[in-house]
């Protein structure tokens, strides 16, 4: 395929690797890629287009995470197999989307969707105080700023973290330590480049976080689902169905979606296999800073004597998603693997975005932001709490949780869930099912609902209403 009209067109005010991403979607809707067709590297595609490497490999990652792309390690990234029949004629594609909307969509004038996941309060963020340290970086930036940025990540953003998370999280590291990657799926892919091969096998949490498991089974990993309950992930579970697993994916914190807590003794037992068996853990930190009664829980890896860890943790639920940040601390004798694989992953691309990401946790903002986005996101949490149960009465019941920014209401009339997260969606509503979180037969059903962008006790009862009418009722 002729590269050149993929190239980007520098559109005004949409990013260089969204047009590049929207460019290869449609290639694949039209048939000028078909499954199984090999793309050309990053780094050939940056030279022959003369983009920035990073740029390309956010691009590359997108459409690796919603299916389009297949990465097979040495043997190059191809179209998806899995595609099938996608292609269609350019006419009867403006007439059949190619996927419904996916969890992180928004609606068609741009903002969030009513009960979307995965959104903190946009209208929130401190869009004035983040643009006057932007401009204050984009004027000081120098030729440093026009080279090769460090693969690992900007070094004051490196160093940020790791201070930060030595005070919030218990987590002692070094700045060294630390990796910034383009979102949580960065850190994923980079995890897979340096300790993973195609074909291992790990635990995953059963129901777990939907899109990670989706994009490590595009990554060729099998996923042995382990189930949770009230103490979190069952170690002794996971044991019984296969104790030679590499590697173990978990939400300690805020288990993602139920929202229990892993106790103690399931953590020393998590760690001691993983130190036995010599497997890794991937703890996935999503949104630890929302917790709204009880104290703060300890990170996992604040546990970790013998450096099993990875820690993810990301800026997408504590400022916004947008920025594409997020960041891994690898154990200290894996630095060197790391940084060596991160030579090749492409990196989290431009150091605007992170420089002032270190400005605004290093000036203050971050744990004003923190503290501010706490209160809120209890009161709003309310209001949506309220309004349902006014609305639903006895036929929903919220699911008691600490923190997060999500409810999980559990159906008490015998509903389907699938039945009606399909009927909500239909009706413009963000509202999920929780068996699609599941990878075996469903044992816990319910809804799971975003609250953060509920503003006010009046839109929480018109969300409430629009749902209940969904359903016909």
């Amino acid at each position: 395929m002729d590269l050149h009209p993929l190239k980007p067109s520098r559109e005004p005010g949409v990013p260089l690797y969204q047009q590049l991403y929207r460019r290869y979607r449609d290639a694949i809707a039209a048939g000028q890629l078909q499954p199984g067709d090999r793309v050309p590297s990053v780094r050939s595609l940056a030279s022959e287009l003369n983009l920035a490497r990073g740029t390309v490999e956010q691009a590359y990652q997108r459409l690796t995470s919603e299916g389009y792309f297949l990465a097979r390690g040495p043997a190059g990234t191809v179209v998806s197999p899995q595609l099938g029949n996608l292609g269609q004629p350019k006419t009867a594609r403006a007439c059949a989307p190619l996927a419904r909307p996916s969890l992180h969509s928004p609606s068609d004038d741009g903002t969030p969707r009513p009960f979307q996941m995965g959104l903190p309060a946009l209208d929130a963020f401190p869009r004035k105080t983040w643009a006057r340290l932007a401009g204050h970086n984009l004027r000081a930036s120098g030729i440093s700023a026009m080279r090769y940025p460090d693969p690992a990540g900007y070094a004051p953003l490196r160093r940020a973290i790791a201070a930060y998370l030595g005070v919030s999280r218990g987590i002692v590291c070094m700045p060294e330590q630390v990796f910034i990657t383009a979102g949580y799926w960065g850190a994923l892919d980079l995890v897979c480049r340096t300790l993973l091969q195609a074909g291992d096998t790990g635990w995953y949490e059963d129901p777990g976080y939907l899109f990670a498991r989706q994009f490590l089974e595009r990554m060729g990993m099998r996923l042995e689902p382990v189930p949770v309950d009230a103490e979190g992930l069952n170690v002794e579970a996971g044991q019984q169905r296969n104790d030679e697993a590499r590697f173990a994916v978990v939400t300690p914190t805020h288990q993602s979606p139920m929202g229990m807590a892993m106790s103690l003794p399931r953590r020393l037992q998590l760690l001691d296999w993983a130190s036995r068996r010599e497997a890794w853990i991937i703890e996935d930190d999503y949104d630890s800073e929302f917790r709204y009664h009880g104290h703060p829980l300890p990170a996992l890896k604040s546990l970790d004597h013998d450096g099993r860890v990875l820690y993810a943790g990301t800026f997408s639920k504590v400022l916004h998603p947008g920025l594409r940040l997020a960041y891994l601390v690898v154990p200290d004798a894996q630095v060197e693997r790391f940084r060596q694989a991160g030579d090749y992953a492409g990196g989290p691309g431009s150091i605007l975005p992170q420089a002032t990401a270190a400005d605004f946790m290093e000036q203050g903002h971050f744990a004003r932001h923190l503290r501010k986005m706490r209160a809120l996101y209890a009161a709003r949490r309310g209001y949506l709490v309220d309004a349902l149960q006014q609305t639903w009465g006895s036929r929903l019941q919220v699911h008691p949780q600490a923190g997060g920014i999500h409810l999980l209401c559990k159906l008490t009339a015998g509903d389907k869930d699938t039945s009606m997260a399909a009927a909500a969606q239909a009706h413009g509503l963000a509202v999920q099912a929780l068996s699609r979180w599941q990878m075996r037969k469903p044992t816990h059903r319910g809804l799971l609902m975003g609250f953060a962008n509920v503003t006010n006790p009046d839109m929480a009862q018109e969300w409430a209403r629009r749902l209940i009418t969904a359903m016909g009722g």
